[in-house]
């Protein structure tokens, strides 16, 4: 049987105390985080006194939540939902809940996908998979056999804003004609290789933006993101606030124009907030998290 780990094997929220100070946590009221994934910021929620409505799509992640802050369960202060968040004004009312005091979105793959090498998304991973909600019926490795160069090429450009999309695109059709792409281990390889050599040096490895991109397109992310935006506010009290973390500049762009232009909406955050120098250092995820925050008005 697989070992559920523990929050301090998988887990560490990035931007913990700026997220609790920006939703403003008030001891009894309710929060929905609508992608609890590994628990960290909900805990921290629930250690402030707050709430929680849960959310998320992926099963295995809501099992370990369970177990880990089942106390915070038995004394009805957190309920767990699986659903995605493009759901979540939905959930909000079958829960009878009128309105919240926030809700916060973060955004992207939790650790604990990351850490579970059998989900493809790691790139040393053996499956290349990448399904958050694993009852979807395509993956990773499935759109990847199945698109042709012109729509790899778009797909790379479109949700991962890469500059050798091209190139990327013909290897990999060419690559899979002789050996099909069955891993991430495979594709990140491939792509090192065929990677020039100052793409090699940089800050981040040179397959992220396609890993990037294979992710947004399985799970139809900013299509979610788009869908979920106006539900958020819907369920906000006056005076609620809506925190969103993104991890690229397609979703926060996305994030950032909404948030300026509901007329419900008072930005809090004029620019995002990102990690201070020690937090990347003890929590390299937090390298590339941006935090904005908005007030229902």
């Amino acid at each position: 049987m697989k070992k559920i780990p523990t929050g301090a094997d998988y887990h560490i929220p990035v931007l913990p105390q700026e997220v609790i100070g920006g939703l403003r946590i008030q001891p009894g009221k309710w929060y929905v985080d609508g992608t609890i994934g590994g628990g960290g910021h909900a805990e921290l929620i629930l250690q402030a006194g707050g709430k929680v409505l849960g959310l998320d799509q992926d099963t295995e992640a809501l099992s370990s939540v369970k177990d880990r802050l089942a106390a915070y369960i038995s004394h009805g202060q957190l309920k767990l939902v699986q659903a995605n968040f493009r759901q979540l004004s939905e959930v909000v009312e079958a829960e009878g809940l009128a309105a919240v005091e926030g809700v916060l979105l973060d955004l992207g793959v939790s650790s604990f996908q990351l850490n579970e090498a059998d989900r493809g998304f790691r790139f040393d991973a053996e499956t290349l998979d990448m399904r958050m909600d694993q009852t979807q019926p395509v993956t990773a490795a499935e759109l990847l056999a199945r698109l042709g160069v012109k729509d790899l090429e778009q797909l790379f450009v479109d949700f991962g804003e890469e500059r050798y999309a091209r190139h990327f695109a013909q290897v990999i059709a060419d690559e899979r004609e002789v050996n099909p792409i069955t891993s991430a281990k495979q594709l990140a390889d491939l792509i090192y290789r065929i990677s020039p050599p100052p793409y090699r040096r940089g800050p981040i490895h040179p397959a992220t933006r396609v890993f990037q991109a294979l992710r947004l397109a399985v799970n139809a992310e900013l299509d979610s993101l788009d869908e979920v935006l106006p539900q958020a506010v819907s369920v906000l009290r006056k005076g609620g606030r809506l925190a969103i973390i993104s991890f690229h500049s397609l979703e926060d762009r996305i994030v950032k124009r909404f948030m300026q232009s509901h007329e419900q909406l008072e930005p809090i955050t004029k620019r995002p907030i990102v990690a201070k120098d020690k937090e990347v250092a003890e929590n390299p995820r937090s390298r590339s998290a941006k935090l904005r925050v908005a007030e229902r008005i």
